[in-house]
């Protein structure tokens, strides 16, 4: 990949859409005492930067004279968007492997794009085992196969936000950090192999799902890794190997600048940039923002930032989930199992326990635990996380037996 590629990938997407804002964002830049600027990809048509990559593949494919070829993709839905709204483009015929596990909603918005010109399969739980299953059908029928990430035509076509963010800085401002999400590494390599030699290699942090640490994993083993174990909650980034020849360009940074985000923390930014801000982020979308609230006010201040906000396929469907997540990630909700005796007066007692701003959100009796006590699925929401310290302050004067179950996985999964 060379920077005169990009920028010629860069004008000739400009048949297709225009270039992505990068904003000031006003709200962030006061909590962190910072210039944060957001190049917003999710603005484009498909509402991720996954076109850029699509296009370029298919003009170069085109151009040196693929014709009358099926068009394959795997995607856990940006990529497939982009591929679908590409395959309508250049009218040519696609087939797009999606995992079962993909959101309604990328599934339809990917039938939308691509109308007549595409047909859809879902295959598998994960992106890899769909993966596997397009990379099947393409040589059973003898089919181009469009890659998600792991292809220098796709790496350059992502590289394209970089070639755009340097032109829409003000004049003579080189960023002090440039926050990169990482699924598979397509844009991370793209981006930050353009901006070698304008950012400083340390000035880059990559961020991952918790979930979802292959690049991570990958630096500290010296080679690309393959995860035995993932979380799926952020979608567009839970991928279990990086690419090949994205971890490649990658390699040359350390594995402490790959911050590695918690989903639940994730679910707070997807929640405060719709509330505040008006702003619909998919969850790998809001991994570049929650960084900063990792990094913190001190390490930010007087800097400049540039955020890139890779999507915002968000299905409103899992909005109740997020919201549920946000909350106790932030530790204004929490889950009890109370051990409460079987008398008259005993829920009384307890409901006297709680303080003014306690609410609660979920009662559910569990079972007779023993002959005088029951067992109580308990989940209370508060308006400050330090209301539980008093709460459970009360709790513990009052001889109430309790188990605080909100970070135990097992539990939690098993009950709430």
């Amino acid at each position: 990949m060379t920077n005169a590629a990009v920028d010629e990938a860069k004008a000739a997407m400009r048949e297709i859409f225009p270039e992505t804002p990068l904003q000031f964002n006003e709200h962030l830049s006061r909590r962190y005492g910072a210039d944060i600027w957001l190049k917003r990809e999710d603005l484009s048509p498909v509402r991720s930067y996954k076109i850029r990559g699509a296009f370029n593949f298919f003009r170069k494919v085109i151009a040196a004279g693929a014709t009358g070829k099926t068009f394959v993709c795997a995607s856990a839905g940006n990529h497939a968007q982009g591929f679908a709204f590409v395959c309508r483009h250049f009218q040519v015929p696609g087939v797009v492997f999606m995992p079962v596990t993909t959101p309604q909603q990328k599934i339809d918005k990917t039938r939308m794009f691509g109308g007549s010109f595409i047909t859809i399969k879902l295959v598998g739980d994960i992106f890899d085992q769909c993966y596997a299953a397009a990379r099947a059908y393409v040589e059973e029928i003898d089919g181009a196969m469009v890659p998600p990430f792991d292809h220098v035509d796709i790496i350059e076509g992502q590289a394209t936000v970089a070639a755009e963010m340097v032109e829409q800085l003000p004049d003579g401002t080189v960023p002090d950090l440039v926050i990169l999400p990482v699924g598979g590494g397509g844009l991370s390599s793209g981006t930050s192999g353009y901006l070698e030699g304008v950012v400083a290699a340390e000035n880059f942090i990559f961020t991952e799902p918790e979930g979802a640490p292959s690049l991570k994993k990958s630096l500290l083993a010296g080679e690309p890794v393959t995860l035995a174990k993932l979380d799926n909650f952020v979608d567009g980034a839970a991928v279990a190997r990086i690419g090949d020849l994205n971890f490649a360009a990658l390699r040359r940074f350390s594995p402490d600048q790959v911050m590695l985000v918690p989903e639940n923390a994730i679910c707070v930014t997807i929640t405060e940039m719709l509330n505040v801000e008006g702003v619909v982020l998919e969850p790998a979308g809001a991994l570049s923002i929650t960084a900063l609230d990792m990094l913190g006010r001190e390490k930010l201040a007087g800097k400049t930032v540039v955020c890139v906000v890779s999507g915002g396929n968000f299905d409103f469907e899992r909005l109740p989930d997020v919201k549920e997540r946000a909350m106790r990630f932030s530790g204004v909700k929490k889950y009890f199992i109370l051990r409460l005796p079987q008398r008259p007066g005993a829920l009384r007692d307890f409901l006297n326990l709680l303080g003014p701003e306690d609410d609660i959100a979920r009662f559910e009796y569990l079972k007779k635990s023993a002959r005088n006590f029951g067992s109580i699925l308990i989940g209370i929401e508060t308006s400050r996380r330090e209301n539980f310290a008093s709460l459970i302050d009360r709790f513990e004067s009052a001889g109430m037996g309790y188990e605080d179950i909100t970070e135990n996985e097992i539990l939690a999964n098993l009950v709430i």
